[in-house]
């Protein structure tokens, strides 16, 4: 399959901070992700301007292909933390992740710290599942993407990388799943001054302690509330315990 990446170099937004993200072209979004159009919605790339940008992307008019994309990831600095898909998701066809394509990009990243997130299905999929795995133990770190900290508990247990879960949008304090994993609401959710490139929370894939904490982030965005619907239809429904 080929794919269209575009790199920015440093981001604007404003809880990113200014670190290198990239934008991947919607064609690889998981089919049964439920956060996609089809199944109802609450994607935060399908509005404003970063889904303009996304489009364009999509549409090839910005970006470029998976191997000059590569190229440019070789180029970054050294330990140079970025964030790989503020929209779009692992190279597949929606179903299964493209696990050469992927390995390419895990490949590039060595000694740098990227990190992202899917919702390609690791719980039945296996060949997702090693291919998630085989990237986080490349160094590239793939949180898999869970829909409650019930579901979080799940995705956890398959022991293929660390985990993030939907939280409700008005939490701002850490909770457990119900297995008792820690879930610490993402910091530059909640506090000022803190962005993704001054904490790196996600691209860590252990603590101390071992297991890296489910990071949770509230729901935001003009999608909030199609995204909260998909936590509260979870038929796990289990949005955590305040700690």
């Amino acid at each position: 399959m080929s794919y269209h990446i575009h790199m920015t170099r440093k981001s604007g937004n404003a809880k990113v901070g200014p670190i290198p993200v990239t934008t991947t072209d919607q064609h690889t979004c998981p089919v049964g992700c439920p956060l996609n159009t089809d199944q109802g919605g609450g994607c935060y790339a399908n509005g404003g301007p970063l889904k303009l940008h996304w489009n364009k992307v999509t549409n090839g008019e910005r970006g470029t292909g998976l191997e000059e994309f590569v190229g440019k990831l070789q180029a970054l600095p050294d330990g140079q933390l970025w964030r790989h898909n503020q929209a779009g998701d692992l190279p597949g066809d929606g179903y299964q992740i493209d696990r050469d394509a992927l390995g390419m990009i895990a490949r590039a990243n060595r000694g740098r710290r990227g990190f992202t997130y899917t919702h390609y299905d690791a719980e039945s999929d296996p060949v997702n599942r090693e291919a998630i795995r085989a990237a986080n133990a490349e160094g590239f770190t793939v949180n898999l993407s869970s829909d409650s900290p019930s579901h979080a508990d799940t995705l956890a247990n398959l022991g293929a990388g660390p985990v993030v879960t939907l939280l409700p949008g008005d939490q701002t304090e850490n909770s457990t799943t119900p297995e008792g994993r820690k879930v610490v609401v993402c910091p530059a959710t909640i506090k000022d001054g803190v962005t993704c490139a001054s904490c790196g929370l996600c691209q860590r894939q252990t603590s101390g302690k071992g297991e890296r904490p489910v990071i949770g982030f509230p729901v935001h965005g003009s999608q909030k509330r199609k995204a909260a619907a998909v936590a509260e239809r979870d038929g796990r429904g289990y949005f955590g315990i305040a700690v």
